[in-house]
């Protein structure tokens, strides 16, 4: 068997070129220079539109009144079910707090069929009760009936 041969190699010393000797300047960037009248026109325009952002936003407003009050609405709703229902979620999680609110609705429904659903004469009574809010509601006389 032979042997492999193996070049021998002579270690390079790698060059790094001396910078502190190369002549040559380097220029720095300037930021441009701007004037005092080129910031006085900005700062004189900003001032123009926040001294008439009142006027635009009340005439935005007062154009937009009753879309924007729909809207404001249809938020604070959503807003306010979904309030509601993290707040019945955290009852339902404390415990006989959920069948303690089932056994109250099964008893005021039990109450409300023997109170208005059994007879005749309690039946015409609710149904005058409702006729009644009714026509609160929606403002019309409830004795044309």
């Amino acid at each position: 068997m032979q042997e492999p041969e193996f070049a021998q190699t002579q270690p390079k010393e790698a060059t790094m070129p001396d910078i502190n000797n190369q002549t040559g300047t380097i220029t720095k960037l300037q930021p441009p220079v701007q004037s005092q009248e080129e910031w006085g026109k900005y700062v004189e325009q900003v001032s123009q539109f926040l001294a008439t952002l009142p006027d635009y936003v009340g005439n935005f407003f007062n154009q937009y009144k009753q879309p924007l009050v729909i809207v404001g609405l249809i938020v604070g709703s959503l807003v306010t079910v979904r309030v509601l229902l993290a707040v019945l979620d955290a009852l339902n999680d404390i415990p006989l707090v959920a069948p303690t609110f089932e056994l109250i609705g099964i008893g005021y429904s039990a109450w409300f069929v023997y109170r208005y659903l059994l007879k005749a004469s309690t039946r015409q009574e609710l149904n005058n009760e409702i006729t009644t809010l009714k026509s609160q509601v929606v403002g019309q006389d409830g004795s044309d009936n």
